[in-house]
């Protein structure tokens, strides 16, 4: 507190300085008095300090952006990942080039219209034509890059296509869970006034497509094929990044959303690409959660379909591993969770129009 009232102080204290400064100056205008303006040599050394920072951190900053390139461009591994890093790539060629140039001109200007001996800016109050064109070529371009962006999002967030792959993401202090359908392609109803130590989730037993759901500790997914995730939250705002999919969605508390997209890279080929042996695709959080957020890494693995599709055959239902849960399962639908999770002793199977 004592600290914040001395920062106070000081501020207050320039504030009254400046204000003490402004005055006397108009004082020394209304008496027709000399103003005292800046020393030309201290003008003059300025100027060429402003062109020694732009060569020499401008520089830094380029030869600091090459080296780490790879390290920020990671590779695509997804069909719209292609199209979403040549927007990136237009618009940062657009909006730098831009930068660099104002920048340039900025600092040259400082420069090259020091204070010296002998010279004389020129008055040069107006010129309407060029304040339309730096006026109206920016608005367009801009305009441009809103629209193309606004194409590729749309693609983006499209509805999923009917065959994709679902798979819930939930988000929670501090961790990412995951469910997935089981043979009936469905995921079961979920309640958050039934979530406990266990049912992390809140799967509703009383909805038979939740019996044979399954939720694995990381996440699986088929090279080629459509992949939608169906993202919530449990407890506080959090967001699922893959960057190597160019993913990124909110999970909001009470406000499912969703991102689908195809993998085009198995986790094999991405590692003999990176030239890694031990890479992985992971999701993280990119929203700061709490004092646990780091450890919101999950493991993504991209397998070719047959091997994917045996991954799914070798799950075991979360309700076969939580048998004490069969107790909120209703009594009419006891056998038919009892098969759909696979602890049925007689190997019988529902055919999916059961369902």
């Amino acid at each position: 507190m004592n600290q914040l009232l001395i920062g106070l102080g000081v501020v207050l204290l320039f504030l009254i300085l400046g204000l003490l400064y402004k005055i006397s100056v108009m004082i020394a205008v209304a008496k027709k008095k000399p103003v005292e303006r800046p020393d030309d040599k201290a003008n003059n050394i300025n100027g060429i300090l402003m062109l020694l920072f732009l060569i020499f951190f401008g520089g830094w900053a380029w030869i600091s952006a090459y080296n780490s390139f790879d390290d920020m461009n990671l590779p695509v591994a997804s069909d719209h990942g292609i199209t979403t890093d040549t927007l990136f790539w237009w618009t940062m060629g657009i909006t730098g080039l831009a930068f660099i140039v104002t920048q340039v001109l900025l600092f040259t200007f400082s420069f090259r219209y020091r204070s010296r001996p002998g010279h004389k800016a020129t008055f040069y109050p107006d010129n309407s034509r060029l304040e339309m064109i730096w006026t109206i070529v920016p608005a367009v371009v801009m305009a441009a890059l809103v629209f193309y962006g606004l194409h590729v999002w749309t693609n983006i967030t499209s509805e999923a296509p009917e065959d994709a792959e679902v798979v819930e993401v939930m988000g929670m202090q501090f961790a990412w869970r995951v469910r997935y359908p089981g043979a009936d392609g469905k995921l079961g109803k979920y309640d958050y006034r039934k979530i406990d130590a266990a049912n992390m989730f809140g799967m509703d037993m009383s909805d038979k497509n939740s019996y044979d759901d399954f939720t694995p500790r990381e996440i699986h997914l088929p090279k080629g094929k459509p992949v939608l995730f169906k993202i919530r939250a449990r407890d506080v705002l959090h967001s699922a990044y893959a960057p190597h999919f160019r993913m990124k969605m909110d999970a909001v508390p009470g406000m499912p959303t969703q991102f689908w997209f195809v993998p085009n890279k198995t986790t094999a080929e991405m590692r003999e690409e990176t030239g890694n042996p031990d890479f992985n695709y992971e999701m993280a959080c990119a929203e700061i959660c709490g004092s646990g957020h780091f450890t919101m890494r999950l493991v993504i693995v991209v397998d070719e379909p047959d091997e994917y599709e045996k991954w799914k055959k070798e799950q075991k239902s979360w309700l076969s591993k939580n048998p004490e849960y069969m107790s909120q399962v209703p009594e009419n639908l006891k056998e038919v969770a009892l098969i759909a999770s696979g602890q049925d002793t007689t190997g019988a199977r529902l055919s999916e129009a059961s369902f």
